[in-house]
């Protein structure tokens, strides 16, 4: 994929981890499992941005290259529309965390998920003008909030979604779970959390939990007719609009400053519990956890 300018990124250039030019899967000697993932840059129309989760070795897992890359250019875009999508198979698997040793797990799994996720996130977030996931492929727990923090999404009718932490022994951040209940409901995310199935793609649809459903083979060309649409709106109506929907939804989501603090302590309490160990090395090693409940 090629850097874009004009409706990309204001100074043109890659940062964090943007690498617009070079795909190291074409080289031989490059294992993509052992390479950190990258987020690609390109404009595939006049005012629209695209960003490509590229992590072809790990499932599309957000490792601390491609959260930094969302965090260093989403604030540098000045796009009408910016389309946010995986590579091959998937969308992406969500955290990357798999193949931390039992010694660093709890210490790095936080560490992931306290800064550079949560930096990614708020400036996925705070894009003032319209955003759009096209899901190309499965939407796995932290790959299915990043999504989720886009306006909009298109899937593909083939992918699946989930929200795993119920089969990790994770307790999931507030922040994120808001998301859901403000997208699907409290049923729904109950659903989606509690019990931890996948759902197909028309399922997420009827749910609410993406806006519509495409053919694998008609996903970009869908995307890009819609990201153009978007992208030739009202832009001070596109702003203003973004700005009062996210207000209201802020608003009616505040939580007392006591509360807050005791649901970031639980879920900072799971990363060192057992049972997430045995759930991440579980899921590694494709078995079924033995779970302690400490």
């Amino acid at each position: 994929m090629s850097s874009s300018s004009g409706g990309g990124a204001r100074d043109g250039g890659g940062a964090g981890g943007i690498d617009p030019t070079t795909d190291p899967t074409t080289d031989p000697a490059t294992d993509p499992a052992t390479e950190p993932g990258r987020l690609l840059l390109d404009e595939p129309a006049p005012g629209v941005a695209r960003l490509t989760i590229s992590n072809p070795g790990k499932r599309g897992a957000l490792d601390h290259a491609i959260l930094d890359g969302f965090a260093s250019t989403m604030p540098r875009l000045d796009a009408r529309c910016v389309i946010v999508t995986g590579e091959q198979e998937t969308f992406s698997a969500g955290y990357d965390i798999g193949d931390l040793p039992d010694s660093v797990l709890a210490d790095q799994a936080e560490r992931l998920v306290a800064h550079p996720f949560a930096a990614a996130i708020d400036a996925i977030d705070a894009y003032p003008y319209p955003t759009l996931a096209a899901l190309n492929g499965h939407a796995i727990g932290g790959g299915l909030e990043l999504a989720l923090s886009c306006d909009l999404r298109i899937a593909a009718a083939t992918i699946a979604l989930a929200m795993p932490p119920a089969k990790l022994g994770l307790v999931y951040s507030h922040t994120g779970i808001r998301k859901f209940l403000d997208t699907i409901g409290a049923a729904r995310t109950r659903e989606l959390f509690l019990v931890g199935r996948r759902l197909d793609a028309r399922t997420a649809r009827a749910w609410g939990l993406v806006n519509s459903v495409a053919e694998p083979e008609r996903l970009e060309a869908e995307t890009l007719s819609l990201a153009r649409e978007i992208a030739g709106n009202a832009p001070l109506a596109q702003l203003g609009n973004k700005r009062v929907i996210r207000a209201v939804l802020d608003a009616r989501s505040e939580l007392p400053e006591e509360l807050e603090r005791e649901l970031i302590e639980l879920r900072r309490a799971c990363f060192t519990s057992e049972d997430f160990r045995e759930g991440v090395r579980a899921f590694a090693e494709k078995r079924t956890p033995r779970w302690r409940g400490r």
